[in-house]
């Protein structure tokens, strides 16, 4: 595979992000994993322009499905998912959107195009205090409007304290993967998590991905690409949701990353989109802090 194509902005976007998730040791349950990539020799990377987006997303297609990787606190992500939706909508390419931000079991596909953002968000029982409708109902409305199923793809929060000792996932990555994983778990959750919870924390991690794969699965359709919206972590070819595909079947792997973050090895995806920096910020001060005052891990 040729190493992933870099797209870098021109400029940088003075836009600051909308919101920031709160950092906490509990987020290793919604949202763990789903960031630290590990490092490798970054692409060259290439001027943004206005047509570097489409033009990305064509020469990755055909696919059965198409993964979009991003950092959850970086708005520019968004807009491109949003991009993507009406880009592949307007070719009538778009079978699906499958979102890591509602749990499976939920989609709108009973509403009509001209459904209301109120139910959109009750049939994807939408929970804005993990996930801000702000920054991910335009990607959602997108679809709806253009008559998309969007489904929900996330292991159900129900399911997450049992799929913590369930040991059977510990045997679905190699060994070499199943390391990386539990690194990411380390770097995600800057170095505070005991080792007893890094093996039941990856194994969410892990189910978490075959839900994705699951969802997305049910919706292939010939000739149409679903649109897989997650995490960095969650798309990567060596630990996330391909590990879980059948070998027959397409897919593609698009990464965006804010400003120089950690570089993808060139085998876990396609492409990396470069977007703007985010302003720096210390969020495993929050995290020591609450650690310090007695914190522990949600579930």
């Amino acid at each position: 595979m040729p190493a992933p194509q870099t797209l870098a902005p021109a400029r940088q976007n003075p836009t600051r992000p909308a919101w920031r998730p709160a950092v906490a040791l509990a987020l290793a349950v919604v949202l763990g994993g789903c960031g630290a990539l590990g490092s490798a020799p970054h692409a060259e990377p290439l001027r943004w322009t206005s047509a570097a987006w489409p033009d990305a997303l064509a020469a990755v297609l055909p696919a059965d499905v198409l993964l979009l990787g991003e950092q959850h606190d970086a708005p520019d992500h968004q807009r491109l998912q949003q991009g993507a939706v009406q880009w592949l909508a307007a070719r009538g390419q778009l079978a699906a959107v499958v979102l890591e931000m509602a749990e499976s079991g939920h989609g709108t596909q009973a509403l009509a195009p001209d459904a209301t953002e109120a139910q959109v968000q009750a049939a994807l029982h939408w929970n804005d205090a993990a996930w801000p409708w702000k920054a991910y109902g335009p990607v959602v409305m997108a679809a709806v409007a253009a008559g998309v199923p969007v489904l929900g793809g996330n292991l159900p929060r129900a399911r997450m304290r049992a799929t913590m000792g369930e040991t059977a996932w510990d045997q679905h990555l190699p060994a070499p993967a199943l390391q990386r994983q539990y690194e990411a778990l380390r770097e995600g959750h800057c170095g505070l998590l005991p080792e007893s919870q890094m093996a039941p924390m990856a194994r969410i991690q892990i189910a978490r991905d075959a839900s994705l794969a699951r969802s997305a699965l049910q919706a292939v359709r010939p000739g149409l690409t679903v649109l897989l919206l997650a995490g960095g972590g969650h798309v990567l070819r060596d630990r996330g949701v391909p590990t879980h595909w059948p070998a027959d079947l397409r897919s593609k792997v698009l990464l965006a990353q804010a400003g120089q973050a950690q570089s993808a090895i060139k085998t876990e995806v396609d492409s990396v989109v470069q977007t703007p920096a985010l302003p720096p910020q210390d969020h495993c001060a929050a995290l020591r802090q609450r650690w310090q005052q007695g914190g522990r891990a949600g579930g």
